[in-house]
């Protein structure tokens, strides 16, 4: 990876701007005390949709570092960001993961399915992704961003284990996620779990007609009778499915809500990435019929 030259050090602590919460919670874990970091999109904000806003602009001309996902997460930022590397340190953090372990994009050929993050052990990587960024426009930093960088890995180890363990106690017959989009094929592919989403991998796709009715036909098939709703996603459709089971004598319940695309409220044990997770791994199994620690991993849970 080479990047520009950086501006000068404000204050003695590097000036990142992360496009999303995940991003952002990464690099202050890795960067510590040598770091401000700023996340452009809040809880509860679709990235697939988001474009940036003036005050955006003026933070990312301003910062040292800007830190973005890439896969085509932030599709409407994307030619933006690209222009913006041109003038600065600009790195898509999660771009450098090995082709072999991503999932393709239904939507675009070509691309693949950005939700990496659904995945600890995968977002491990990208965490070393940001360690290095961190390192190369402030090498002084470097034994920090070293020592922080594994300590957090380790934080992330110990989430991998605890959301293998919770999802295996959910009955094999039951282990199917159904939620406003894909994304939780990453999940999935780690857990065991069928994933079906309404729409696509991008929440611009659209949701017809047909596939909400095969997929009420499917709840009803086969017994399914929790599915979720999203943080960033509006919950109509699924609750177009319930309706639609409800017609056919099928009770189907609301699981709980996952934060999908963006993170809990700043401030909260799920406004960070392990509690993200946590949130998820818990919500999902105690719906589903798992066995799960009162309020999660680290008895943090709301």
């Amino acid at each position: 990876m080479s990047l520009p030259a950086p501006v000068a050090l404000a204050q003695d602590r590097l000036d990142v701007v992360a496009t999303t919460g995940m991003i952002a919670d990464a690099a202050r874990e890795v960067g510590g005390d040598l770091v401000a970091v700023r996340a452009l999109m809040g809880p509860g904000v679709d990235p697939h949709a988001y474009r940036q806003t003036r005050s955006d602009i003026v933070a990312t001309a301003e910062a040292d570092l800007v830190l973005w996902h890439g896969l085509y997460l932030e599709a409407q930022m994307e030619e933006f960001l690209l222009d913006l590397a041109g003038t600065k340190p600009v790195v898509a953090v999660a771009e450098a993961l090995p082709t072999n372990l991503l999932v393709g994009h239904d939507d675009y050929e070509g691309r693949h399915d950005p939700h990496v993050w659904m995945n600890p052990n995968l977002w491990s990587l990208v965490v070393l992704e940001i360690r290095d960024a961190l390192t190369e426009v402030h090498p002084e930093g470097a034994e920090t961003f070293r020592a922080n960088a594994e300590a957090h890995l380790e934080e992330l180890s110990a989430l991998a284990e605890y959301t293998a363990r919770v999802l295996s106690t959910v009955p094999a017959e039951s282990r199917v996620l159904l939620s406003a989009h894909d994304a939780f094929n990453y999940f999935g592919s780690a857990y065991g779990f069928e994933v079906a989403g309404i729409q696509g991998i991008s929440t611009e796709s659209e949701a017809g007609l047909q596939r909400i009715a095969e997929l009420v036909d499917m709840l009803v098939a086969r017994d399914i009778r929790a599915v979720f709703v999203e943080s960033s996603v509006s919950d109509r459709n699924i609750r177009a499915l319930i309706e639609g089971a409800a017609a056919q004598g099928h009770e189907v319940v609301i699981g709980g809500e996952l934060f999908s695309d963006a993170m809990g409220e700043e401030g909260t044990y799920e406004g960070t990435y392990v509690g993200m997770i946590d949130h998820n791994a818990t919500t999902i199994a105690a719906a589903l019929g798992g066995e799960v620690p009162d309020r999660g991993m680290q008895g943090l849970l709301n």
